[in-house]
């Protein structure tokens, strides 16, 4: 008896959660940072409303739009989107509101990779976004400058 080999697993979907104090304001700055789109997710939140299925307490008003009051992604600019929940279906950061403050430092980071020669500007950039520089690195593996969002977290600029 001969078997047929099994069709290769689908790569799974996935986001990358970060906790944050103020979803919206991390959302802001890394769609910027990283030239992603806010999400919006009104249309989803006004039916969601309207069945009685999501509290007015659970919503705020973000960029004229109603919002999750603790939810809010960001989505690369090329990649699906779901038109009817206006969630992302590639790659995406998903900012969600904590109580606790950030204590200690990441064990996951995003490394940027701005291009050969564009670090320096890179940086300046992101600074006038609200970022922060933590330490600039020259090791023999390479040069790269570790910053800080608006939050705290850490991540790299290559």
């Amino acid at each position: 008896m001969t078997q047929t080999p099994a069709a290769a697993p689908a790569p799974l979907h996935w986001k990358l959660v970060i906790d944050a104090a103020d979803p919206h304001t991390q959302a802001d700055f890394w769609a910027a940072a990283l030239h992603y789109e806010v999400e919006d997710n009104s249309a989803f939140v006004e039916r969601l409303l309207e069945l009685g299925a999501l509290p007015g307490a659970a919503t705020v008003e973000f960029h004229g739009r109603p919002a999750f009051r603790d939810l809010i992604a960001v989505r690369h600019p090329d990649d699906p989107y779901d038109k009817e929940r206006g969630t992302g279906l590639g790659r995406r950061l998903l900012f969600q509101r904590v109580p606790e403050a950030k204590t200690a430092k990441n064990r996951l980071h995003l490394d940027l990779h701005p291009g050969e020669g564009l670090r320096d500007s890179e940086v300046e950039r992101l600074q006038g976004l609200g970022a922060s520089v933590v330490r600039r690195v020259t090791e023999p593996a390479g040069a790269w400058v570790i910053m800080a969002d608006p939050e705290g977290n850490e991540f790299c600029v290559q």
